[in-house]
């Protein structure tokens, strides 16, 4: 038997581990989990490499909780140790001071494994434990089994002890504070969230099945309760897995999305870094919870984290599924990510795995790819903003639809359009709607002029658009509510007015008289006279800047709080127009408020107590 004193330079080590390294106390769990792994491993490994001669048996993980003796034992049959390892391993914890801690914790070039990567797992025990005991047995068989026994003081009992098999127990004697850990539920869901794919089989207790025995008859099967999956879809060969096992997996990750995916990308690269994975599209919808379905972070099948800024592209947040790689540089407890060029290096291959995959997938089946737009449609156009690679690739892949529900490239939709609406400067006019059906009188003028016009609803389309404008040569997105028909594309035609400029001063003070007080304009314009008496339109780039501060960002910020604006344009050229100059009184006052009812209720602007007469005066005159 021997006693002796942990070394390390200073005293309060514990309280460090405590408070600084682990500030999440219930990663204990996963740290000697994960410790036993890596015993198991090391056993496989010199097994393969003929360095072990023994019987591998059973390398089976247990947790077990004894809610009597108020402890957590977690017991392996790996590679176990001597009692010189345990001074070794255990006795020593390896600071020299602040300066070499963080040296140790931030080497970028040790690519071990977040398993025993840092030699401090062990100690993560004290969080919950005031006392932590190891009996342990070396796979050597010349070796020794030994005790040992810490109260969380500098000071440790180390001893002989009989012991038949080889591998280690830890004990956890489990604090006051921290007795809820000895309930079966809270250590079953700390096992599935950090340990559901690590590599060895792991225990927890047993479960009962329900089987027909050879009379037909239920009978209840006992059998161990295995709460992992060793083997993961993401470390197999993508060429040995079919769809329905990529659908089983997404099932596996998120047992309460009903929803299929839309597609998956598998992952696997292993130069200049490495890095395994499968990430899914998801059918997204409003029920989904976003915050729980986030694409998970594993180091050797080791649960980090699904708070992945920085590794995973902003615009794919959405995406769920995981990625496992040992080069993404983690803290010391595990729980946070460091800035890293690996980090960049990663991020920028995701981004382009994602567009590769949607690439490939809109050149082998458009029509299908067209069916999944919608559901993409948003995470591509986030890309395309944020991400000036991603927005190159996303040319070939990235659709635009017309009202008419056809799909087309930005590229196929500018050659359509190039021959019939082009504005007398050369400028290609994009029409677009944002709102088909109240926005539906302004289309149908458009479409029966033969124009295309383009359904962009997304809520970033402001952005959208402006991006576009700056990369594609002499073209522009027009709303086909912001101006009359015949001004959305400019010609050189120039249409002679009918009606006077005395005419139209004084129609436009009886119009401003029976208009909303504030925000709105009245111009006059000589259209054909097929065209409405009255349009009321909004300035497509004051609008634009509007919708852009409001979604975030543009160049105007702040703009979002700013009221409304819309010009009434008057056709001089329209009858009705020349009828109401020849009236008076009543009769003139009754027409003019009359259109411009028509006009409101059209742009969806007539509410409250004006729709109410409106439909009143309506029915009167029925």
């Amino acid at each position: 038997m021997g006693k002796g004193k942990i070394k390390v330079q200073a005293e309060n080590i514990f309280p460090i581990i405590k408070k600084f390294l682990y500030t999440d106390q219930e990663i204990f769990l996963r740290e000697l989990v994960s410790n036993a792994v890596d015993a198991t491993t090391k056993l496989k490994k010199l097994s393969s490499l003929g360095k072990f001669k023994g019987d591998l048996g059973e390398l089976q993980i247990e947790v077990v909780v004894n809610k009597n003796d108020k402890t957590i034992s977690i017991i392996d049959r790996g590679i176990g140790m001597s009692t010189d390892e345990v001074k070794q391993y255990i006795n020593q914890v390896a600071f020299s001071g602040a300066e070499d801690f963080l040296k140790k914790y931030d080497d970028k070039n040790d690519k071990s494994g977040i398993i025993g990567h840092f030699g401090l797992g062990f100690y993560s025990a004290f969080m919950v434990a005031d006392k932590v005991q190891i009996k342990t047995k070396s796979h050597i068989s010349k070796e020794k089994a030994c005790f040992w026994e810490c109260d969380g003081s500098p000071e440790y009992t180390l001893k002989e002890i009989d012991k038949n098999d080889r591998g280690t127990e830890i004990i956890l004697h489990i604090s006051d504070d921290a007795k809820d850990y000895l309930e079966d539920s809270k250590i079953s869901n700390l096992l599935t969230k950090y340990c559901k794919f690590l590599p060895v089989e792991i225990k927890f207790g047993t479960k009962t099945t329900k089987e027909k025995n050879d009379k037909g008859d239920d009978v209840d099967v006992v059998e161990d309760n295995i709460i992992n999956n060793p083997n993961p879809a993401w470390t197999k060969s993508p060429k040995s897995l079919k769809s329905s096992d990529y659908k089983s997996f997404y099932k596996e990750l998120y047992p309460y999305n009903f929803d299929d995916p839309l597609f998956n990308i598998h992952l696997n690269v292993d130069f200049p870094f490495e890095l395994t994975g499968i990430l899914y599209f998801p059918k997204i919808n409003p029920g989904m919870d976003l915050n729980r379905q986030k694409i998970q972070l594993y180091c050797n099948q080791v649960f980090v984290t699904d708070s992945l800024e920085g590794v995973v592209p902003d615009f794919l947040a959405l995406l769920q599924g995981v990625i496992d790689s040992p080069d993404i540089p983690l803290n010391v407890s595990r729980s946070a990510l460091q800035t890293d060029s690996n980090v960049r290096k990663i991020s920028s291959h995701i981004s382009k795995k994602v567009s590769d995959r949607l690439s490939t997938m809109f050149k082998k089946d458009r029509p299908d790819f067209e069916l999944k737009w919608k559901d993409m449609q948003i995470i591509v156009e986030y890309g395309m903003l944020s991400d000036e690679k991603f927005y190159d690739r996303s040319q070939d892949f990235a659709l635009y639809r017309t009202v008419d529900d056809k799909f087309h490239t930005i590229n196929e939709f500018i050659d359509l359009i190039k021959d019939t609406q082009k504005d007398k400067d050369g400028k290609t006019i994009c029409l677009y709607t944002n709102n088909l059906d109240a926005q539906h009188i302004y289309v149908s003028k458009a479409t029966d002029k033969n124009y295309n016009v383009l359904v962009l609803d997304s809520p970033i389309v402001a952005h959208l658009i402006q991006k576009l404008e700056t990369k594609l040569d002499k073209v522009s997105f027009v709303r086909v509510d912001s101006d009359s028909i015949d001004n959305l594309i400019k010609k050189d035609e120039k249409i002679e007015s009918i009606l006077s400029d005395s005419d139209q001063k004084k129609l436009q003070k009886s119009i401003e008289k029976l208009l909303p007080a504030e925000g709105f304009s009245v111009s006059f314009d000589a259209l054909s006279p097929s065209s409405p008496p009255i349009v009321i339109t909004q300035s497509e780039f004051m609008r634009r800047m509007k919708e852009m501060s409001m979604t975030g960002g543009g160049p105007m910020m702040g703009m979002g709080n700013m009221p409304d604006s819309y010009n009434l344009i008057v056709n001089s050229n329209h009858k009705l127009i020349n009828k109401i100059t020849s009236l008076k009184g009543k009769s003139k006052t009754t027409l003019i408020k009359q259109i411009i009812d028509l006009g409101l209720l059209a742009n969806n602007l007539l509410k409250g107590e004006g729709l109410t007469n409106y439909i009143n005066n309506s029915f009167k005159n029925l």
